[in-house]
Parts: structure tokens; sequence; C-alpha cells
């Protein structure tokens, strides 16, 4: 019997809140800035098991990107350099390298030592936000260091996978809704469904469904 699998978070249109309080805050206050440890460990630690799940769900710049910056997005198909696996190596030891050499200036001082992920993460939404306004606006989250790992991690050939059905007319409106414009509807022949490592189980592919063919198994 099939048993279709809810991934919707009803919560993330309201998280990029949490976002743009954290990045005030954390201008007069840096020590707030420890807090993003959460948002480094929360996308990579469950990843075998729900691939990029918090990406799609839980993650604060992401729910920006989607409700902000996509009113303004021209959502252009996502240039395929910003998927391609240098780049997105190249990302994870930059990024994780500037962030380990400015932690190591700063170890033992709360306020410097947050200053750093306030830093980090103010930098890495605005390029976030100009690759949006210029593409789509889940540009950034193709190449994120965190997603990257997150994807690397995931169960192989993919967790929780999106079965297609063979009533599936490949109207393509599934890559419309998709965030990073993926192709669910590209596994209507495959009996082990859609699993790619980048889904973001957000379920907006399913929503935009009009023959209804999309569920998580």
């Amino acid at each position: 019997m099939r048993k279709d699998i809810n991934m919707k978070s009803h919560s993330q249109p309201y998280l990029f809140w949490i976002l743009l309080i954290f990045l005030t805050a954390g201008l007069f206050y840096p020590a707030i800035g420890l807090a993003a440890i959460i948002c480094m460990l929360a996308p990579v630690l469950p990843a075998r098991y729900k691939g990029r799940y918090w990406c799609g769900n839980c993650c604060p710049r992401g729910s920006f990107y989607d409700q902000v910056i996509a009113k303004i997005s021209p959502r252009k198909p996502i240039p395929a350099i910003f998927r391609s696996f240098g780049l997105r190596l190249f990302m994870v030891f930059f990024i994780m390298g500037v962030f380990a050499v400015q932690m190591y200036g700063a170890w033992g001082d709360a306020a410097a030592m947050g200053a750093v992920f306030v830093r980090i993460i103010l930098i890495t939404t605005i390029v976030g936000i100009l690759l949006g306004v210029m593409y789509h606006q889940r540009t950034w989250c193709s190449f994120c260091p965190m997603g990257t790992m997150a994807s690397w991690l995931s169960a192989k050939p993919g967790p929780m996978p999106l079965k297609v059905a063979d009533s599936c007319i490949k109207c393509k409106l599934c890559t419309t809704a998709c965030p990073l414009q993926l192709a669910p509807y590209s596994a209507k022949e495959s009996p082990e469904g859609f699993v790619h490592s980048d889904c973001l189980k957000c379920s907006r592919c399913i929503e935009r469904c009009p023959k209804k063919v999309l569920a998580f198994q």
C-alpha cells in the first residue's frame, strides 16, 4: 500500500524574520552571532536520512529568498556553473577556510567569535540577493557550502524519493515551481522515483502539479 509523506513545513514562509532579527541584533550585540552554529550544523546532521530537508523547510535565509527576493527575481535558469562540482567544492573549502582563520583569531572572545558568524552570514546573504535579482532567488542555494555538504552526505541514491505516477504529462510545471529548478517529471519512467540529492523536500512541485501525480514515499 502506498504511503504518502507530507514534507511541507507551514512555518517556512515566516522564518525569514529570524534572519533579519539575527543580522540586526548581531550588528549591535555580536555575541548573538554564536547562535548561528545551529544553522551550520542543522542542514548537515540529518542529511543522510532527510537529504536537504532543512534547506527547503527550516532555513531562515532560504525563507528570505523565497518570500522576499522571489518577488523581484526574474527567475531565469540557474547557470550551470553554479551547480558544478568544482565550484561547489571550492566554496566549501573557501568559506570554511575563511571561517576557520577568522575564528582562530577571535577564539576566546565571545563577541569577536559571534562577529565572525554575523559577517559571513551577512556577506553571503548579500551575494545571494545579488544572484537572486540577476537569475533566480535560490541561485545561492545551488552552491551554498552547508547545502552542498548536506547533498553529499545524503544516503544514496537519495532519501525519501519523490514518486512520479505514469499519468504524468511532463508539463514541466514541477520544474517551474522547484526552488532549485530540478526536474521531477524526468523520473516518470523510473521505478525508483525522483531521487536527486539536491531536492529540498519542500513539496512545491507536488502542490503545483495539475494532475496530482507526485508524492514523497
